[in-house]
């Protein structure tokens, strides 16, 4: 369960803590109101919206499972009807809010890369390029790093 500790306030879940860091932060959320509340809008969307079909359906391919099931089919649609909307939207966008970076991009790209990574985005180039971008940045780079050097360390014990 990700978690963050800053001060004497701890933050569990992924959602509350971006939001957390963004209140903390003009370069991860906007300063005025309609800005704050879209970022919030796309947080929201991320782990309501988009995610609830993109897990099964990540996790069905990383186990192999051969999708040829009711609920398989289900899932690929719901996923799909998800894509085609995010399609659109960044079709004209290169981030979420206000032509500009922030918690909502990096939420959203989380979603979406277990989707690309298994090949999920091939008919959603915008929202393919969106996860690239996400994940070219150098912080992004440095987090993924990082958490992966945790997960090691964790293993050696």
């Amino acid at each position: 369960m990700p978690w963050l500790t800053d001060g004497d306030l701890t933050i569990f879940e992924s959602g509350a803590i971006l939001l957390h860091l963004g209140e903390k932060s003009t370069a991860l959320m906007p300063a005025d109101r309609r800005g704050r509340a879209e970022v919030t809008e796309w947080v929201i969307a991320a782990l309501n919206s988009v995610d609830l079909p993109s897990q099964p359906w990540a996790l069905f391919r990383f186990m192999g499972f051969p999708g040829e099931a009711p609920e398989a089919k289900f899932v690929e649609d719901f996923l799909k009807l998800r894509l085609d909307r995010m399609e659109a939207v960044l079709a004209d966008r290169e981030w979420l809010v206000g032509g500009r970076f922030s918690v909502a991009d990096i939420l959203m790209a989380d979603v979406l890369r277990p989707v690309d990574r298994f090949g999920g985005l091939a008919n959603h180039p915008h929202c393919h390029d969106f996860v690239a971008r996400a994940t070219s940045r150098p912080s992004f780079a440095k987090a993924y790093d990082d958490q992966l050097a945790h997960f090691a360390a964790a293993d050696a014990v």
